[in-house]
C-alpha cells in the first residue's frame, strides 16, 4: 500500500503474519458515531482529525458498523476521500450479532458502501456474542471466504478472551487471526494475566482500545469534574474513588510529563506502546487531539521512569460494581 506523500515518518509494525502494516500507534472513531460522545463532536471535526492524523505519520483508522449505526463509517469514508484510499489502513468490525454466514456478508457489503471502498484492511469481529450462543465456524467460514476472494486484508477480532480466540482459529483453514482489540490501559490490566501472553505467543497484534481510560489517563477528570455525555457517564472509572485511585498514577505521569516538556496523555500512550505488539488507538474528536496522539510516538521512557509508572499503577485498586 503506498504512503501518503505529506505523512511523517513513523514505525510500522505488521499485524500477525496478514501483510497488513500499521503505525505503532492508530486512531479510533467510535466517538464519530454521534451525540453519544459529548455536544462537541462533529462530522467535519472528525474528518479533519482523520486527516490530520494522516499528515502525522497515523494511517491505521477503526471504526465499527454498530458504531452510530454505520454513521462513524460514513465520516471515516468522507475522510478517505480527502487523503485518498491507499494513504489509509481502514479497520472496522462486524457485530457480534452478525455473524451468521448469511449475515456476516451482508454486513461487510454494508461497511464497504459506507466506507466508500472495496477492500477493508482489517476486518474483526466486534465481540463474541453470548445470548445467541452462534457457533464461531459458521461466521468465520464465511470471513475466510471474504478473505480468499480480496474484500477483506486480515482477519481480526475485538474482545476476544483465550479461548474465544483458540475456538476462532480452529476454523480457519488458512487465515489467520491477525489481531485483537482489545480494552488496554494503565488503569485496566487484566489481559496482562492470560490474553497478552497468548497474544505474544501466537504472534497476534494486539490493538488496544481506552488507551487513554476514557480521558482519565489524559488528566482530564477528578472527583469534582467528571464527562456528563453518555457513555462516560455509565462507566465505573468516573466513581470518586475510582477517580482518586487514578491519582495514583496521574502524579507521576504529570512529573514525567513536565520533565519532558509532554503531556501525560502522551505518557500514557508511550507507555502501552513500548511494547512492540501493542498498538494504542485513542480516540480523537479535533485535529489538535490527533496530533497530540501521533507526538506520543517518539517518546522512549527510561527504565527509570517505566519503573516509577509499573509502581504507581501497581498500587491501584479500582472499585467495580
Amino acid at each position: 500500500m503506498a504512503r501518503t506523500a505529506f505523512a511523517a515518518p513513523m514505525e510500522r509494525v505488521r499485524l500477525g503474519t496478514s501483510g497488513v502494516d500499521v503505525p505503532r500507534i492508530g486512531l479510533g472513531m467510535w466517538q464519530a458515531g454521534g451525540k453519544n460522545w459529548g455536544t462537541d463532536v462533529n462530522d467535519r471535526d472528525c474528518v479533519a482529525a482523520i486527516v490530520r492524523s494522516v499528515g502525522c505519520g497515523v494511517d491505521l483508522v477503526d471504526t465499527a458498523e454498530v458504531y452510530g449505526e454505520g454513521h462513524s463509517e460514513e465520516v471515516v469514508g468522507k475522510a478517505i476521500k480527502v487523503v485518498g484510499r491507499d494513504n489509509l489502513v481502514v479497520a472496522t468490525k462486524v457485530a457480534g450479532y452478525h455473524m451468521r454466514e448469511r449475515d456476516v456478508e451482508r454486513a461487510c457489503r454494508g461497511s464497504l458502501k459506507r466506507l466508500g471502498v472495496r477492500t477493508i484492511d482489517l476486518y474483526q469481529v466486534h465481540w463474541p456474542d453470548p445470548w445467541d450462543q452462534m457457533p464461531f465456524k459458521e461466521g468465520f467460514r464465511a470471513l475466510e471466504r471474504l478473505w480468499k476472494r480480496g474484500t477483506i486484508r486480515a482477519i481480526g477480532v475485538s474482545n476476544f478472551a483465550v479461548r474465544d480466540l483458540k475456538d476462532a482459529q480452529s476454523h480457519l483453514s488458512r487465515a489467520e487471526i491477525a489481531s485483537n482489540q482489545i480494552r488496554y490501559n494503565l488503569l485496566q490490566r487484566e489481559i496482562e494475566a492470560e490474553v497478552l501472553p497468548y497474544c505474544r505467543r501466537e504472534k497476534i497484534a494486539v490493538l488496544a482500545w481506552s488507551p487513554l481510560a476514557q480521558g482519565v489517563l489524559a488528566d482530564k477528570y477528578r472527583p469534582g469534574k467528571k464527562p456528563k455525555d453518555t457513555i462516560r457517564k455509565q462507566n465505573d472509572l468516573f466513581s470518586d474513588n475510582n477517580l482518586r485511585e487514578a491519582e495514583k498514577v496521574l502524579r507521576v505521569l504529570r512529573g514525567i510529563a513536565k520533565a519532558r516538556s509532554k503531556t501525560v496523555a502522551q505518557v500514557a500512550l508511550a507507555w502501552l506502546a513500548k511494547d512492540p505488539l501493542v498498538i494504542p488507538i485513542p480516540g480523537a474528536k479535533r485535529p489538535a487531539q490527533a496530533e497530540e496522539n501521533a507526538e506520543a510516538e517518539g517518546i522512549q521512557l527510561t527504565r527509570a521512569e517505566l519503573g516509577r509508572i509499573e509502581a504507581a499503577s501497581r498500587r491501584v485498586r479500582l472499585d467495580t460494581f
